[in-house]
């Protein structure tokens, strides 16, 4: 029997698409039989010939009709020649070429987390002056590297097992003794939880303590990353105001909802940098017991001061579950190791353990075993130290050569500690545009008005210093300079 002889232009295969020609093929046969240039019983030629005429290999043009096969466009019996199925699929059905015009609609949450994200520069590329950047510059990398080594030889089955989803035990060893030291925060292993991020540990806890509707209060203005957190399990949110002394519990609207949840940063305040005096923190302990809320302690860089003695943290002055500390490693390790963690109530020890397993936010083992090896050999003390220092100089640089060169034009004082300074603009300035126009030049930084949520919103930027060296500073300056003069101002 002669070899059937296919209708000029069904198959055109191109070689320089990175699609596989096995797949084009399939594609090919498919689009013919649903534009009706093949129609049902249509014999096809053998696998052999099809693949001498279009000069692939076999096996080629067998993986495309076993996938049409599969998907019942053709029939392959025995020795017989593969045929076009004479019931063929109905239009719709898994693997029909179908070009998309337009992207599913986004919920009112999904605008909102979208909106919150680009705010907050997610869609930006790095660059210079980035704010929460840490100084790669100064990482001991082969420290490290010995560390992640030794992790990679893991040899305890329970280690890399499933059950370990809530934090590798010698990791959160090392937290009880780093926080008890350091932070005044007194916990047992147990209570502690490795996450992969701040949000991932701020959306754990919002699906634990709250409803959707419920209130949560948030530092105005404040962390963007907490807004999305928040965002995403549906609450409301009410802004906390803040001034010198941080957040201030007595100027919440009269007659506002109770909040099930109030997030403070009060070590450095962000994105402001001011520090919560002891007699404010007591007063925001007491606006708690009084709404029956829990404080949301975000602790992200208190190991950074640079002056004076550091204010016990909010967790060591409450009473017992009253306040849930959180922290992360992305300030003062490498934001990529992906690894924060939360101190909780033992009451909630197993229903957040419940939830780490099905939201799948635990951090990655090796990392954190790497972790635990790289604080127990006193490496990442040793680091603490030396980028302390490099910090207070680096942000002491910058606040210098910003009140040199545009001093009439901002207000930015030395930063006692963090790793970015907030910078507010003497005139009401488009921040947004400003930010934008900077990250264009190679400067990430961003614009201080996204972190609030009502009027009257601050005109200002926030510009990262630890990672930055002495020449990006001083061309980032003259960036700034330079949009300043081209941006239209408005006297407050």
């Amino acid at each position: 029997m002669a070899e059937p002889v296919l209708p000029e232009g069904i198959l055109t295969l191109d070689r320089t698409d990175p699609v596989p020609l096995a797949e084009q093929i399939y594609r090919c046969f498919r689009e013919a039989v649903r534009a009706g240039h093949l129609t049902a019983g249509t014999r096809l030629p053998s696998t052999r010939r099809l693949a001498a005429s279009l000069k692939v290999a076999r096996n080629t043009v067998n993986t495309a009709y076993e996938l049409l096969k599969a998907e019942g466009v053709i029939n392959i019996r025995g020795g017989a020649a593969p045929r076009i199925s004479a019931e063929l699929p109905p239009e719709g059905a898994a693997g029909e070429i179908v070009t998309a015009t337009a992207a599913p609609a986004l919920s009112t949450r999904g605008k909102l987390l979208s909106e919150n994200l680009r705010a907050e520069g997610w869609f930006r590329q790095p660059g210079a002056l980035q704010p929460g950047a840490p100084a790669l510059d100064s990482f001991p990398f082969e420290d490290w590297a010995r560390c992640l080594r030794r992790a990679a030889r893991l040899e305890r089955s329970s280690d890399l097992h499933y059950q370990n989803f809530c934090g590798v035990e010698a990791l959160k060893q090392q937290l009880v003794r780093h926080l008890a030291a350091e932070r005044g925060v007194r916990a047992e292993p147990e209570q502690i939880l490795i996450t992969s991020t701040m949000q991932a540990s701020l959306s754990l806890l919002a699906q634990v303590l709250t409803d959707p509707g419920d209130t949560v209060w948030l530092e105005e203005p404040g962390y963007l990353g907490a807004r999305t957190a928040f965002h995403g399990a549906g609450l409301v949110i009410r802004p906390l105001p803040t001034d010198r002394d941080g957040a201030d519990a007595s100027k919440v609207t009269s007659g506002a909802p109770v909040p099930k949840l109030i997030y403070v940063t009060p070590s450095h305040q962000y994105p402001l940098g001011v520090r919560m005096p002891l007699a404010r923190r007591l007063s925001l302990i007491q606006a708690a017991e009084d709404a029956g809320a829990v404080i949301l302690e975000d602790d992200y860089d208190s190991e950074f001061l640079f002056s004076g003695r550091p204010v016990a943290a909010l967790h060591g002055l409450a009473p017992e579950g009253r306040v849930i500390y959180l922290g992360t490693f992305a300030k003062s390790l490498l934001p990529g190791l992906r690894v924060a963690y939360c101190v909780v109530p033992k009451g909630l020890t197993e229903p957040l353990q419940q939830l780490m397993r099905n939201m799948g936010c635990a951090a990655n083992v090796q990392a954190q075993a790497a972790l635990a090896w790289f604080m127990d050999s006193g490496a990442y003390r040793k680091h603490l130290k030396q980028i302390r220092e490099l910090y207070q100089e680096r942000g002491n640089l910058l606040v210098e050569v910003l009140q040199r060169r545009l001093g009439n034009r901002l207000e930015v004082a030395p930063p006692t500690g963090n790793v970015q300074v907030a910078v507010l603009f003497r005139e009401q300035v488009d921040d947004i545009g400003i930010a934008l126009a900077m990250q264009e030049r190679g400067f990430a930084v961003s614009a201080l008005s996204n972190c609030y949520m009502e009027a009257p919103r601050k005109s200002g930027l926030i510009i990262g210093f630890a990672g930055a060296t002495r020449d990006q500073i001083d061309q980032g300056a003259d960036a700034l300079a330079s949009l300043l003069e081209q941006f239209p101002t408005k006297l407050l």
